[in-house]
């Protein structure tokens, strides 16, 4: 596949201070871990660094502190082809997160601290309104301020790009925001936390995936971990099956996976039902690797696993 047309993807970048243990701590209590990786991560770095490694045409914007974090992001990005669009915050930090990893599971738990990304103000956004306005797909997600994500979207949706929102981490959210976005792609808890209905199921997904439609959304994207994701509009639902390309090592930034995968090929043009597949595709390989963003396949790999069905 072609570049396509460019992406471009608001978000945070944080570095990733990731423990595995055989069960988190409770309250008060200390434990030995077993291992300890530091690296880079945050929602939308790691969906523009899925993106990049997929070929696609993509720029990042957000804010950066002044420190070696940010050295550490600027390098992951040019190593996996992702352009950016930094404003440097010297007066904050690059932000960090804490992840707990299951041992046994490769099941997580995440505390993030955004640092200079949580100044990102509609007014930046504003003074980017042409990079937003020239992309085919612009993504975004909740880990930066709400206003500027508005802004970004409103900017996005008058020149006719295609939106796509992640709405993670979970939020309530205003009403406006809905009809902006072309795609909103909610994981079970994020679909529940948005609608009220508890997504168990392929058939409560479908439910919940209604109430978004009703709210103004273009179409419903729910990722169900080991279920796979459903797609879901006006017209149609399709339950795309998760695709298994090995042993499950660590789940943390399968979702970032999905929608890095999902804006990649939404933006070379491939229609709604194969990019959903092709982002479970990308979120599969994913989930058999450490780590975030090193974690995120490239094309190659991708089309050799669903060429092998």
């Amino acid at each position: 596949m072609a570049a396509g047309k460019p992406v471009v993807i608001l978000g945070v970048f944080v570095a990733d201070t990731a423990y595995r243990a055989d069960r988190q701590p409770r309250m008060g209590e200390t434990i030995l871990g077993n291992s300890f990786k530091l690296g880079p991560g945050g929602k939308g770095s790691n969906q523009a660094v899925a993106a990049g490694r997929l070929g696609a045409d993509i720029t990042f914007l957000t804010r950066l502190g002044v420190d070696a974090f940010a050295d550490m992001a600027k390098g992951t990005w040019k190593e996996a082809g992702v352009k950016s669009a930094v404003i440097d915050t010297p007066d904050s930090y690059t932000g960090a997160a804490y992840i707990f990893v299951e041992e046994t599971t490769g099941n997580n738990a995440i505390i993030v601290s955004p640092g200079a990304a949580m100044l990102i103000s509609p007014d930046d956004i504003e003074a980017h309104a042409d990079l937003i306005g020239s992309a085919g797909v612009f993504v975004t997600q909740l880990e930066q301020p709400i206003e500027a994500a508005l802004s970004a979207l409103e900017i996005a949706r008058g020149a006719g790009v295609t939106t796509i929102l992640n709405p993670a981490p979970a939020a309530s959210l205003p009403d406006r925001i809905y009809a902006l976005c072309d795609y909103v792609t909610p994981n079970e808890t994020e679909a529940e936390e948005l609608t009220g209905i508890k997504v168990l199921s392929v058939d409560d997904a479908r439910r919940a995936a209604d109430s978004l439609l009703k709210k103004g959304v273009g179409a419903v994207i729910i990722t169900l971990g080991e279920k796979g994701a459903l797609l879901h509009t006006a017209s149609r639902s399709d339950h795309v099956g998760a695709v298994n390309a090995g042993p499950v090592v660590e789940t943390t930034g399968a979702g970032d996976a999905f929608n890095g995968g999902l804006a990649a090929a939404l933006a070379k043009g491939v229609e709604p039902l194969q990019a959903v597949r092709f982002a479970c595709a990308v979120a599969g390989i994913s989930v058999t690797r450490p780590g975030t963003a090193p974690s995120m396949p490239t094309l190659r790999e991708v089309e050799a696993l669903l060429a092998r069905g």
